[in-house]
This record gives structure tokens, sequence and C-alpha cells, in this order.
């Protein structure tokens, strides 16, 4: 059933046409997703489970390839995420998982040709690509099989040449996150502010967790940027690009860092000197460090990401096709994205982490 939505939407797409749509080989959320989809997903992930409403015959199959060996934990979370989502919905599953580290395209290859042979096995098939253009092939051949529904982790920007979409795309957005973040350091500090920024790696998470963000404060509230430190998401760029801003640009009372690490050396710069009260300072994901340094008083805000709503949402998508409600999901859905800060108290804050990871669990997994 979902193959042949799937292939309808990519002949409709896109639904609209946002800024710098020609120059990409990729569409963005706002361009494929219906009114108030993507929304209504979120909601539903973000409340109790509702009981999945039909009956079971046998358990869902579910195949799983992605590179869970890897040193991130954003796989192993988002893996009990789904399940422990699926069992709150009351749904049988079984689960298959060929799990490969990042740089291993080809052992990714061979898995997605191994599940590929056994279609008639699965029921829906998550693929996490080492890498998009790498698998774009792979993404294509396992969208386009009729025996099973085809799910993309951690990826949100469906490319313009495949000539089978898959069901959903699931991810979070940087950019959706530097809105969220845009929008409240205005509100809290309002206009005419001078910032600094420790910037990334130049290239596309960058340009919209860091990009995006300081064009969104420059039109919104005449925000000046005083200067641009490129620490390459190190703890030592963030360090020195600190100690930098606060010797040659006093004027700067923001420091934005576009990730945790360069967040943690920016902190480090300011106690040493003895300014971490006087400078604004923000990191990027809501990372436990970034929470201990809010607590602590060293680090004032930052956006932090729902880790587990990869999987709880689809869990839900699962759901919804089980019930012949497919046609009720976004092509593209994003984890919610919110600020966390030094405002919030403790019990806030403990909330906020309990919530984001409130199926794998707070503190480190079990590897």
């Amino acid at each position: 059933m979902l193959t042949g939505t799937s292939a309808l939407a990519q002949g409709n797409l896109p639904l609209k046409e946002m800024p710098g749509h020609a120059d990409r080989d990729y569409w963005v959320p706002g361009e494929v997703n219906a009114e108030g989809k993507l929304e209504a997903l979120q909601a539903v992930v973000g409340g109790e489970g509702v009981a999945f409403s039909g009956t079971q015959d046998k358990p869902v199959e579910i195949a799983l390839i992605y590179p869970s060996a890897d040193t991130s934990d954003f796989w192993a979370r988002n893996y009990l995420a789904m399940t422990k989502r699926l069992d709150e919905l009351g749904i049988k599953y079984n689960t298959t998982e060929f799990a490969s580290r990042q740089i291993e395209h080809s052992l990714q290859s061979t898995y997605a040709n191994q599940v590929l042979q056994d279609g008639d096995i699965y029921d829906y098939v998550i693929f996490g690509p080492s890498e998009l253009a790498i698998q774009a092939d792979n993404i294509d051949k396992l969208a386009g099989n009729d025996d099973f529904t085809t799910y993309v982790w951690a990826f949100h920007t469906p490319l313009k040449d495949l000539k089978n979409q898959p069901d959903v795309w699931f991810d979070f957005s940087s950019a959706a996150g530097a809105l969220v973040m845009c929008d409240y350091m205005l509100e809290r500090l309002g206009n005419g502010i001078t910032m600094a920024m420790n910037r990334g790696i130049p290239g596309i998470t960058d340009n919209q967790r860091s990009g995006d963000f300081k064009d969104c404060v420059m039109e919104k509230g005449d925000w000046k940027v005083a200067y641009e430190h490129y620490g390459e998401y190190q703890r030592e760029g963030g360090y020195e690009g600190t100690s930098l801003i606060l010797q040659a640009y006093p004027e700067a009372t923001i420091i934005h860092n576009a990730n945790t690490a360069m967040a943690m050396g920016s902190v480090e710069a300011q106690v040493a000197v003895g300014k971490e009260k006087e400078v604004f300072s923000t990191g990027w994901g809501g990372t436990g460090l970034e929470l201990d340094a809010i607590r602590r008083g060293e680090l004032d805000a930052t956006p932090m990401r729902m880790g587990d709503d990869v999987g709880a949402a689809t869990a839900e998508a699962i759901k919804a096709d089980l019930e012949n409600r497919a046609d009720e999901l976004p092509l593209v859905f994003l984890g919610r994205i919110t600020v966390a800060h030094d405002q919030m108290s403790a019990e806030e804050l403990d909330a906020l982490q309990t919530e984001a990871f409130r199926f794998s669990g707070v503190g480190a997994l079990e590897r």
C-alpha cells in the first residue's frame, strides 16, 4: 500500500517550492510535507501511546540496516525508543539488525541486497544510510520494493533524482533548531545585540546551525556579528576561539557555539578568566554535558533535541500503516527541538532530559 503512496508522492513533488529550490539536488521538509502532517505526528509522538486498534495474525517483521556499530548512540537509542513504543502500542514484532560502521559503505550495500533478496520475509525496512549520496541507489531500490515499507533514519532531505521515495524520512533538523533558538534569543535578549560565533566546519550542518541562526537574528533583530571563528567542532577550537573573542572583541556579549565540544571549550576559556557571568553562551544539542554546564551557571542556553522522537515516530508510523492511515503521515518527520536554559529550575531541566530520553533512558547506554 505504502509503496504506491510513495510513487504517487514522488511524481507530485515538490508540493511547493522554497528559496534555493533550483540550486539543490534535494528537497527540504517544507517542500514535501502536506500542511499540518508533521505537527500532527510530533504531537502524537510527544503524548502517551494509544493502543493499536487492529489485530495481528503474526508479529510484523522489521529489518534495520544502519551503522549502529559506530560510536554514536543515536542508533541504539532510537532502536530502544522504537521497540519500547511498539510495546506500549501493543504491536507484536520481530527485529533483524544488519549493523555496520559509518565508513563501511560497501557492507551496507551487501546488507541492502540481502534484504532485497529476502524481501518477502520483511514488512518494514529501516535504513540508516552511512552517507546519503553514496547510498542513494540502495535507498531507491529498497523504496521500490513492493514486499515491504521503507523508512530512512538520520536524513531529512529527500533526493530529487530518486525514482522511488521512501515512505517516511525520520531525522532532526539543524535548520529548524536554528530558528527555534533565534526566536528564543530575540525574545529574551531583544534587538541590536553584538555577538561572536564559534562555527564548526564549512558545510550544510554548520550552514544551518550557525548560518541560519545568524541570518535570522540579523534580519529579525538587527544583530551584528563581530567575529566568526571556525573551531572544527573540537573542544580546543571552542577554547581558542573564545579566548580570541574575549581579548579582541569585548563588544560581543554573546558567544554562539555550533556543537557540544566547542561549547565546553568556550565555557572553559571563560571560566579561566572569570568571564562566564559576563558573556551569554549557547551550545547545540542539549547533551548531558551541556545541561550540566547550565546547572553550574556556565552555559546559558542550548537547542535541545528530544532524542527518542525518531524511534517513537517510527513505531507510530508502523501503527498508522497497520491501521490503513499511512496517508496521514508526513514524508519527512522531524524530531522536536526545544530550548534548555539557565532560567529553568533543576527540576525543569531534569524533566526535559527525562522527556528527551523517555524510552532509551537518561545516562550512558550499555553498549
